[in-house]
């Protein structure tokens, strides 16, 4: 991760909430990471994701709890390793999920959780009973962990369809929606993310020595999705939003709009691992599973704001995207039958 990556400095006052004294402490703390204490009083202020990762490990030791005492029961230093070592014992990325889902719900008091899996869609469903809901921060620190293992575990990126969230909207959203997914969804009756199913069949084959690297830069190397929102890809991302998808311009036409040749457009996406179809495809995904959570829009309406010709086509794209059906997608989100 290169130290252009950066992340909110409300996620570090997030952290320190909870595990860490103010005042004196916290200033400490803070210069021990390479964080400016004074950044805490600055709005907008951003700071490397690398720093984060070190003020995660610090805590981590002082507080002997890997979770920011967010649990009554401290996550000891330690779980996160045997999390994975024993996820990686597994076959398959589901037994593996299974396998450490099984270890969070034993250490943490709160934080129950188990894996669902429905045709072509699975979720991982926080089992909270009568608990108030928890803070925002306290649930995407759960994701971040989940995920990122099985990602690891799986050798790749597993796309997040959405995060549904029982605590209300916070005030800060953008990074979480960087990382995760443009669809959260909060004030909803239960936690849950939900992602293809397919992947929870991929083969688990992680050898000590991978572990070995893995865990030398965790957790630095789960906040994957933390980049630069100045990157030319979110700029592009950002200004596809703002319009319809008809109206959205070809390559030569944005590049003349970037002031840039298409060949420079092309190079400079390469260079942050994208293309401009992606991109595309990308907020075309984004858009499609936040209307297919409307059951006022219809497959035809949502089709057409997306620029395909029928509803056929938007039905292949999105299988192709998510590898399900929007149908099956929308009566899982509803919690209806399909």
């Amino acid at each position: 991760m290169s130290e252009k990556d950066t992340i909110s400095i409300q996620l570090v006052r997030e952290a320190l909430l909870q595990s860490c004294a103010p005042g004196v402490a916290t200033a400490e703390v803070l210069e021990k990471v390479g964080i400016a204490p004074a950044l805490l009083g600055t709005a907008h202020a951003r700071v490397p994701a690398t720093a984060y990762a070190r003020l995660w490990r610090l805590l981590a030791r002082r507080g002997d709890d890997e979770f920011f005492g967010m649990d009554p029961r401290p996550l000891r230093s330690g779980s996160f390793e045997f999390l994975c070592r024993s996820a990686m014992a597994q076959p398959s990325l589901m037994t593996g999920l299974t396998c450490g889902l099984d270890f969070l719900s034993l250490m943490f008091q709160h934080l129950p959780a188990h894996l669902v899996r429905q045709q072509s869609l699975a979720e991982i469903v926080l089992i909270e009973d009568e608990q108030p809901a928890k803070r925002a921060f306290t649930y995407f620190t759960y994701w971040m962990i989940v995920h990122g293992v099985a990602c690891w575990l799986a050798g790749r990126r597993i796309p997040i369809l959405a995060i549904e969230l029982r605590c209300p909207t916070p005030d800060f959203l953008d990074d979480y929606q960087v990382m995760f997914s443009e669809n959260l969804r909060f004030d909803r009756p239960r936690t849950r993310m939900i992602f293809a199913a397919d992947c929870l069949d991929m083969p688990i084959r992680r050898s000590p020595e991978e572990l070995k690297r893995f865990l030398a830069h965790a957790p630095a190397n789960i906040l994957v999705k933390y980049r630069d929102p100045q990157s030319l890809a979110s700029r592009i991302k950002h200004d596809l939003r703002q319009i319809t998808a008809q109206d959205w311009p070809e390559t030569k036409a944005l590049a003349q709009q970037l002031c840039m040749s298409a060949s420079t457009l092309r190079r400079r996406l390469a260079e942050e691992g994208q293309t401009y179809q992606g991109l595309k495809d990308s907020v075309r995904k984004e858009l499609a599973i936040v209307w297919l959570a409307d059951p006022a829009i219809s497959f035809a309406e949502i089709a057409t704001r997306l620029g395909f010709a029928d509803a056929s086509s938007f039905y292949k794209a999105f299988r192709k995207w998510s590898g399900s059906n929007p149908g099956h997608y929308r009566s899982l989100i509803l919690n209806e039958p399909d």
